[in-house]
């Protein structure tokens, strides 16, 4: 038997807590799962900096790729399998993008790659066609199956409706990490009934439809998504972490700029600071790499990089209050003054910080990221845009909400009449 439909002498299951089990019978999958590339995701959480507000959120993208697998496993094994609009030759190329989906994420994801201006999903698709183990398992398949796999993560591949399953707005990825991360943080917001929502989708021609009765579950889904961002993914003291954390970093490059003599020599991070990062380099880090140099920094001679490392590693977070800045950026270049006559870094110490989601739209062409909407089917089968056929879903529909807090230290404005001073300012802000 070839190596695409290798099959394994018995079937492989992961306990999950979301899907229940994970199911492995195909050899390719489970070589992918062995390779040191995808084991990496075990020291990448899923949820960055969202642990130090939600005590259980620890969970990892190693998880969550399982379990984006396991449901794209099911849709094409149990719902779409004898379709003649599903093409079967496709099923171990999408459940190898849906495995792979989030291969390139760095230590703190979306955190690291803006101070270093990095995108994860150029990493994955370096990952899977560069000298890796995860491109020794692909090209077994066949010489072109790498870059397959790399296009449908890309949204490039010619085959819409497989992409529309990893990537789309009610796709794997999604239902997956929504429930994953309620059941991980303790919330109630992000269940909703995923079960309703297989048994409903249906292969159509270059995208996937949902069958029109079973709106109200996606109605439910969408809701889900936008509590979960409002009541988790934008809670105002994850971002205070992730501000600090992203100041930590900057710090020290821009200390490795001047010259700095670390204590704590971070080699591991040359690379970045000169952008002259190669795939070996990125694949070293993980968390536990960033940690342990936060560790060591607790003890550097810069009273900076000193200060906001203990601060991330203890939990001694940045305060905040609500800032609008089309109206207060007056206000906030008088306290940037007030900050540097108590002596304390504007740059490093009082941050705006902005978080922005828009929950559902349909097709805007154009625009920036045009957005696919999600369509029904109705039982006639005519194709119908989901805001179109529900009210509830009209009312979110291409309304952009978007929140800005300014953070500061506030035990830093404790002591001298200066700082009072200060703290006065932003209570008034």
């Amino acid at each position: 038997m070839d190596y695409a439909n290798e099959k394994l002498h018995e079937e492989k299951v992961f306990k999950d807590p979301v899907h229940r089990y994970v199911h492995v019978r195909d050899r390719v999958i489970w070589d992918l799962i062995g390779t040191r590339e995808f084991q990496r995701l075990r020291r990448i959480k899923q949820l960055g900096t969202t642990y130090l507000t939600f005590h259980g959120a620890e969970h990892s993208r190693f998880n969550h790729s399982l379990g984006v697998y396991e449901i794209v496993r099911r849709i094409v094994d149990d719902v779409f399998s004898g379709r003649p609009e599903w093409k079967e030759g496709e099923r171990l190329l999408v459940l190898c993008a849906a495995l792979l989906h989030d291969l390139g994420h760095g230590p703190f994801s979306h955190s690291f790659e803006k101070v270093f201006d990095l995108d994860h999903e150029q990493f994955t698709q370096r990952i899977i066609l560069g000298d890796t183990e995860v491109h020794d398992v692909l090209v077994k398949v066949s010489p072109d199956f790498p870059k397959h796999v790399a296009e449908v993560i890309a949204k490039t591949y010619k085959d819409k409706q497989v992409v529309s399953l990893i990537s789309s707005q009610i796709d794997a990825d999604r239902m997956d990490y929504l429930q994953r991360d309620a059941y991980f943080t303790g919330v109630s917001y992000g269940h909703f009934d995923m079960e309703r929502i297989l048994r409903v989708m249906r292969p159509k021609e270059d995208q996937v439809v949902i069958k029109q009765s079973g709106m109200h579950a996606v109605e439910d889904y969408i809701m889900s998504r936008y509590q979960m961002y409002w009541q988790v993914y934008f809670h105002p003291v994850t971002r205070s972490a992730e501000v600090i954390l992203t100041k930590i970093l900057h710090r020290a490059k821009a200390l490795y700029k001047q010259e700095y003599p670390f204590k704590q020599d971070p080699i591991h991070f040359y690379s970045l600071f000169e952008t002259n990062l190669t795939l070996e380099d990125y694949l070293k880090l993980d968390e536990s790499v960033i940690l342990y140099y936060f560790q060591m920094w607790q003890d550097e001679e810069d009273p900076i990089l000193r200060d906001l490392s203990k601060r991330f590693l203890n939990r001694q977070l940045f305060k905040y209050v609500e800032f609008d800045p089309a109206k207060e950026y007056k206000k906030h270049s008088e306290l940037e003054a007030l900050f540097k006559k108590a002596g304390i870094d504007p740059d490093y110490y009082l941050v705006v910080d902005s978080s922005s989601d828009l929950p559902y739209d349909f097709y805007r062409p154009g625009e920036e990221e045009e957005r696919l909407p999600i369509h029904l089917v109705t039982p006639s089968g005519d194709i119908r845009e989901l805001s179109r056929e529900s009210h509830i879903v009209n009312g979110i529909s291409g309304k952009r909400r978007t929140d800005h807090k300014l953070y500061f230290p506030a035990d830093l404005l404790e002591d001298e009449r200066t700082k009072k001073t200060t703290k006065r300012q932003i209570k008034n802000y």
